[in-house]
């Protein structure tokens, strides 16, 4: 069978319009007289709200008729030797993908279609055509194609206006948004539109991705071209409603110097049209709140100072999670990787707390001790030994770095994304993150590298703040109490994963 035959593809065009449209259409009408109705098509229509699956509910005897039906064009291309893969393969894309459409109960199908080509209003269906028959049931009988509704009177006069009310209908903004971006661009499959079994796992890198790189390279042109924020996940905890929001980028156009200002303007944009549509709290994900970036989120409010939506970089949490994760009675720690301001915080509070910082770097060691106060950097040494098997971790620890740590360390990482893993004889922590509630709805899908039912910190973050109304800004320099917000955490829920789960990320 070759891949392509023009003539395949215009008889398969013309045989769907023609015989299967016409005799699908005397066949649903029958199929509604009520001596097969009460046999056979009303295990169909048991379905009075619709969705994808509905379009595949029939009994035996009925997928029989339209596997006869659709096998029309099919057969008649190979019986005329015109048949090709694209013919076949596009028929039976469209005869799913127009199946499932025309059942998902939900309006998709923009206006600007219509009005581009009018004639198409015969040749397409929409969902709110044929949610109309599942509604009526003695109206709008054709398959795809309405013009056989339209020729035998049988179209239900409030389709257009149906249609229109569809459009115009407004979904409830939410009450909190998470932004966050892509991080490669194999991620996409991980994301809930993409693959739920990959989606149901922690992010890894799998061997056959190779296989699918059409695919990924696919998407990421569309990610390219549509060049805007999508919405990758909806979850509903109390009172809140919650959406997560995606930057198309990746964690490697963030490090690029000429793609920075385009990042900033869709961040910015998100921003605003969380400010438009009232929505109370948006927090800051991943690299979307990177300090080289746009100084942990300072640039947007001294830009808008006038934003009634609170900007959230969830350091205060992300310093709560790390500190409670550090087992108790520890007196000495060794902090590692770029600092930041979650690990300037961190030093700051276990100075304070009389526990020794060790710094693995002089300038980290020397920009550290030129913010505390003398008696607190008392408690700030450089490295001489590496003793310690508690290791706090950000971006930018090296293999060699690791390889001086004990048999045994604990590695606890402060960053958002996590170290790099280079021993086998140590424990790696995730990275600063909390186990949702139990009634958390829709936590479908695994936060990047994270378990099943467990956020980010930055993420629990916001959600904290929309529910304890907080009323000001965390980004900047700016950090709410660290004990108030674990307090809260707690409070409303949340709670902290434990060391032993650690062993599950062992090297």
């Amino acid at each position: 069978m070759p891949i392509w035959r023009t003539d395949g593809i215009i008889m398969t065009a013309l045989l769907q319009t023609g015989p299967v449209e016409f005799l699908y259409y005397w066949l649903h009408r029958a199929l509604h007289h009520h001596f097969l109705y009460s046999r056979y098509h009303s295990h169909h229509h048991s379905s009075v709200a619709t969705e994808p699956i509905t379009s595949v509910i029939h009994p035996f005897a009925e997928h029989i008729a339209y596997f006869l039906l659709f096998a029309i064009p099919l057969l008649t291309t190979v019986l005329t030797g015109t048949a090709s893969i694209v013919s076949f393969g596009g028929y039976i894309t469209y005869i799913d993908f127009m199946n499932n459409m025309g059942h998902c109960n939900f309006e998709i199908i923009p206006k600007w279609m219509f009005s581009s080509f009018p004639p198409l209003k015969y040749l397409m269906y929409t969902p709110s055509y044929h949610s109309l028959h599942h509604t009526q049931f003695r109206t709008n009988y054709s398959l795809f194609m309405p013009m056989y509704d339209y020729i035998y009177d049988t179209l239900d006069k409030s389709s257009d206006t149906l249609y229109e009310k569809s459009l115009e209908r407004q979904g409830k903004s939410p009450d909190m948004v998470h932004l966050t971006h892509l991080t490669t661009p194999e991620s996409i499959y991980h994301l809930r539109l993409g693959f739920a079994s990959f989606a149901s796992e922690p992010y890894t890198s799998k061997w056959y991705f190779w296989l699918m790189w059409p695919v990924t390279l696919w998407s990421m042109m569309v990610t390219w071209i549509y060049g805007h924020t999508f919405t990758v996940e909806r979850n509903v905890f109390k009172s809140l409603n919650l959406q997560t929001w995606a930057i198309p980028k990746y964690r490697i156009q963030y490090f690029m110097q000429w793609q920075r200002e385009t990042i900033n303007n869709l961040i910015e944009e998100a921003i605003m049209e969380a400010d438009r549509k009232g929505i109370k709290v948006l927090s800051l994900g991943l690299l979307n709140q990177e300090e080289q970036l746009n100084n942990n989120g300072e640039l947007y409010i001294r830009r808008h100072p006038e934003l009634k939506v609170k900007v959230v970089d969830g350091s205060s949490l992300a310093v709560a999670v790390v500190l409670n994760s550090i087992p108790k009675g520890t007196t000495q720690v060794v902090l590692g990787g770029h600092l930041s301001k979650v690990a300037n915080a961190i030093a700051l509070a276990l100075c304070q707390g009389g526990v020794k910082v060790v710094t693995l770097r002089e300038e980290e060691y020397k920009k550290l001790k030129s913010s505390l106060t003398p008696e607190v950097a008392a408690n700030l040494v450089p490295s001489k030994t590496y003793a310690s098997k508690i290791w706090l971790v950000g971006d930018g620890l090296s293999e060699d770095e690791q390889l001086k740590a004990p048999k045994g360390t604990l590695f606890i990482p402060f960053s958002q994304f996590p170290p790099r893993k280079a021993r086998k004889d140590c424990l790696y922590f995730h990275t600063p993150a909390m186990i949702t509630p139990k009634h958390f709805e829709n936590v479908d899908s695994c936060e990047n590298w994270l378990p099943r039912r467990v956020m980010s910190a930055w993420r629990v973050a916001g959600i904290l703040h929309a529910l304890e109304g907080w009323n000001e800004h965390e980004c900047g320099n700016m950090m709410f109490d660290i004990e108030k917000v674990w307090k809260a955490s707690l409070d409303h829920g949340f709670s902290p994963l434990t060391t032993a789960s650690a062993s599950e990320s062992k090297a």
